[in-house]
């Protein structure tokens, strides 16, 4: 009965040594850089890194434009106060002190004759 047993024992050892050995080649196979779910770790780790940066990037952007378009919002707001405030001034002004609108220019008279021969005759 104990032969039997040491048998039985042995058997089991050998077969859970087996199986470890076929475990053990699959996860080298899964864990390859090059072929394996290590590798798409690997570059997807590498992708992650590459996102970070260029969203910290993007970020100090977004931030720089923002505070640029809150100068600018700042200035336009404070040069239409002073438009509005010239506008109303112009309101005060009466019709009478307006300056007179321009007339409007006309064209010379045109001769018939070529601009040559009438300098050449008014030179003689």
């Amino acid at each position: 009965m104990e032969l039997i047993a040491d048998i039985l024992l042995a058997s089991g050892a050998l077969g859970a040594g087996f199986y470890c050995f076929v475990l053990g080649r699959r996860l080298n196979r899964f864990n390859n850089l090059e072929k394996g779910v290590g590798g798409a770790v690997a570059v997807l780790s590498a992708q992650v890194d590459d996102l970070t940066k260029m969203l910290a990037a993007a970020q100090n952007t977004a931030a720089e434009s923002a505070e640029t378009l809150s100068d600018m919002t700042m200035r336009a707001e404070q040069t239409s106060k002073k438009l509005e405030l010239q506008m109303a001034s112009l309101h005060d002004i009466p019709e009478a002190t307006r300056a007179p609108e321009p007339h409007p220019v006309t064209a010379p008279e045109t001769s018939s004759e070529p601009i040559f021969t009438r300098r050449v005759a008014g030179g003689r």
